[in-house]
């Protein structure tokens, strides 16, 4: 009898840590493996930290290629905080974002958006050494 209870439970065990650690692999894979990688060039138009549990920040880069143009709007997360200061120094100055690409993050917990920011550069070389 015991030998039986103890082979269900090894079962019920098996059966509720496979799935788990499968979804764990899952996410540690698609937030380690490049879909793509990239830079975009605009103006930071918001950064903001969201989430319930997960803080993230999240922000829109405002890409204008011709005067007079209708702008479009490049929405991106960042996971560093570094990186998030580096960024909120630079609103409203013209910026270059380097990003990657993750798809199928499976929560949005690791952030809104599928591209990640790694680094930004201030584009406007005047100003930064003002």
């Amino acid at each position: 009898m015991i030998a039986r209870l103890k082979k269900i439970l090894t079962y019920a065990i098996l059966l509720l840590l496979l799935p788990i650690s499968l979804l764990a692999l899952y996410t540690w894979a698609s937030l380690n493996w490049v879909y793509s990688s990239g830079e975009r060039a605009g103006y930071v138009q918001k950064l903001s930290q969201k989430g319930w549990l997960c803080k993230t920040y999240e922000g829109e880069l405002i890409l204008v290629s011709m005067p007079g143009t209708q702008a479009e709007k490049f929405f991106f997360t960042v996971r560093d905080e570094n990186v998030a200061k580096k960024i909120n120094q630079t609103v409203g100055e013209r910026v270059r974002l380097i990003y990657e690409e993750h798809k199928g993050v499976p929560t949005s917990c690791f952030g809104d958006t599928s591209f990640y920011i790694k680094d930004v550069q201030l584009l406007d070389k005047s100003k930064a050494s003002q």
